[in-house]
């Protein structure tokens, strides 16, 4: 239901010589209404074959309304990381392939959307093998449990020394470290020439 008028006036309830307009005026027209959940699916159909082939996994899309027009949202990843240009080229395969779906009659996403491609940051849950694999070394949060992963493969990781089979693992969390001062190293070289000078 669209709200007219100013907020706490009800519509018809302007004052003689009230210039305000209507917020309905003003407003712009909302994306079309589509189920998201089918058109995540679809998107999701279009891509992946895209982003394997580039060497990267999907993993996430999602899709959200924003305005008249779609934010479709896309985290790629790989072993090693992906970097900024990595994003930028296959944002680009991206784009095309989901061109080439509508082009071909198969629309994908009625109307207007926005593309956004991105890595997943560290806050991402650890769900998949892969993302056990990607993080070894890291210090996690995992079943109540906080532990660092020394080694990870097809069945399962190793968590400070005790192994565990995906099955009994929830969802994991990547905790954020910093450097210790008592770990940290200084040039001692650097600092007597700068204290030189």
């Amino acid at each position: 239901m669209t709200q007219r008028g100013r907020a706490g006036a009800r519509p018809g309830s302007r004052r003689p010589g009230d210039r305000s307009r209507d917020v309905a005026e003003t407003r712009t027209p909302a994306a079309p209404r589509i189920d998201l959940a089918a058109a995540k699916a679809r998107i999701a159909a279009v891509i992946e074959p895209v982003v394997a082939a580039a060497g990267y996994d999907l993993e996430e899309v999602a899709v959200s309304r924003a305005g008249r027009r779609h934010v479709v949202r896309v985290l790629v990843d790989a072993d090693g990381g992906i970097n900024l240009d990595d994003v930028a080229v296959v944002s680009r395969e991206i784009s095309n392939a989901l061109d080439e779906a509508d082009e071909a009659g198969g629309e994908v996403l009625g109307g207007e959307y926005q593309l956004e491609v991105s890595s997943p940051g560290v806050d991402r849950p650890l769900t998949q093998p892969r993302h056990w694999r990607r993080n070894v070394g890291r210090l996690v949060v995992v079943n109540g449990r906080t532990g660092r992963i020394s080694a990870a493969d097809d069945q399962g990781i190793v968590l400070d020394e005790q192994e565990i089979a995906y099955p009994d693992l929830g969802p994991g969390k990547v905790q954020i470290e910093f450097k210790r001062m008592d770990e940290a190293r200084f040039d001692e070289d650097e600092d007597e020439q700068e204290g030189g000078e």
